[in-house]
């Protein structure tokens, strides 16, 4: 199957620029291709996924995808998507930020892929801005930036001019990598469609018409609730193990309504089209087995993350299941109840029921008492009836947790103070 046409199942093509010449030229020869990040953070979180799973897949059809890191675009600011200025960075933090997603890159994209990483930083420090404005700001025409979506949708509330040449120096970028590695086609999200046609505009004026450069924009991902994709109510799912456990990242793909869980299997993961289809069905005739949802699962947790990662938040699904907590390691329980509320509480043995109303988990006396004596409270895993119970922290985890849990749902992440 031709690149394109796997693109197309997926659902992954939005918009391209010449879709027949793309795929007549995928179809006769192996090409060079790339997609930017800019590093405004020292993390990418799952909506950034999207572009280089595509990378990925065009990588393992044999073709040779370029990463670029855009360390002097990111240091301006990209105004697409975005209605206010982007506050500037320090050099420091943007370079910071460029080590950090070079090394996120490599993780995704394994030692031995053949991917190319670049940087932008490269080549636009060295131009001059006399260069810049007589080599290419006199082959850009104002009016056609100004009808940009990036540009027109800012017109109201104003765009300084910094941000206004964003969209000429990403069309330098693909010019120099067309001109220094034959790269024939840039992607992105859908939000990058006007930085991409006016890197390919930029081109023919330089090169000449028939230059062969091409561009394809992903759609925008949005869940069946029409909400968008990758936020929860505790904020982005990062691709960073320290901003979002392995666990959580797990647990985010396990929890996703089968109403979008096959368009996923076809976006996240490499199965193929019999397995998918497969899984599909699963969802139409067995939902309450969620044999879709844990693949799903399985398989982005093993990429962002590697199979030691996905085996600890397999296993702690299954404990926090059975509800033997106390089979977790010091690290799992940290992992497993990052985002539950967390108290501090002394090493000292102390009474059940001031140690929940003093902690707030309780109210009061009276009804720390009362969900004691119903059963309601458990403590690392064991439930608790006897209100003259004295705990003592110091007994699982390395005496740094104790896990408190009132009812069925809600769970408390007590650390012992030193």
């Amino acid at each position: 199957m031709n690149i394109i046409d796997e693109l197309t199942w997926r659902g992954a093509v939005n918009q391209q620029t010449d879709a027949a010449g793309l795929k007549k030229l995928t179809s006769e020869k192996k090409i060079s291709l790339y997609c930017g990040v800019d590093p405004t953070g020292d993390s990418m979180h799952i909506g950034h996924l999207i572009p280089f799973m595509m990378m990925k897949r065009f990588e393992l059809m044999g073709h040779h995808p370029y990463i670029l890191i855009g360390g002097a675009t990111g240091s301006i600011g990209d105004p697409s998507g975005r209605k206010t200025e982007r506050q500037l960075q320090t050099m420091e933090k943007v370079q910071h930020n460029v080590a950090a997603l070079s090394k996120q890159m490599k993780r995704l994209f394994g030692g031995d892929s053949d991917v190319t990483m670049v940087n932008n930083y490269d080549w636009l420090s060295k131009i001059s801005l006399l260069d810049f404005l007589r080599d290419y700001g006199k082959l850009v025409n104002v009016n056609t930036m100004l009808a940009k979506d990036i540009v027109a949708s800012r017109l109201d509330n104003g765009i300084s001019f910094t941000e206004f040449t964003y969209q000429i120096l990403q069309s330098v970028d693909f010019l120099t990598l067309n001109r220094k590695h034959h790269i024939q086609l840039q992607i992105g999200g859908a939000d990058q469609w006007g930085n991409i046609t006016a890197g390919i505009d930029l081109i023919h004026k330089v090169e000449g018409p028939d230059a062969e450069v091409y561009g394809l924009t992903i759609p925008l991902m949005l869940k069946a609730d029409g909400t968008k994709f990758g936020k929860t109510a505790g904020g982005a799912i990062w691709l960073d193990a320290e901003k979002t456990s392995p666990y959580e990242f797990y647990q985010f793909w396990l929890n996703q309504d089968d109403r979008d869980v096959v368009r996923y299997l076809k976006f996240f993961t490499f199965l193929g089209q019999d397995e998918i289809e497969s899984l599909a069905q699963s969802v139409e005739e067995a939902p309450e087995k969620r044999l879709a949802q844990r693949r799903l699962a399985e398989e982005v947790t093993r990429f962002v993350h590697g199979e030691e990662a996905l085996e600890s938040a397999q296993r702690i699904s299954a404990i926090l299941f059975s509800g033997d907590i106390q089979q977790l390691t010091v690290n799992e329980v940290q992992d497993a109840f990052e985002k539950v509320p967390h108290v501090t509480i002394s090493a000292q043995p102390t009474n059940i029921v001031d140690l929940l109303v003093e902690t707030a988990i309780e109210p009061s006396k009276r009804q720390a008492r009362e969900d004691v004596a119903n059963g309601a409270i458990t403590v690392n895993g064991n439930r608790q009836t006897d209100v003259a119970t004295a705990l003592d922290p110091t007994t699982h985890f390395s005496g740094k947790f104790m896990v408190l849990r009132r009812g069925k749902k809600n769970y408390f992440l007590a650390r012992v103070a030193d």
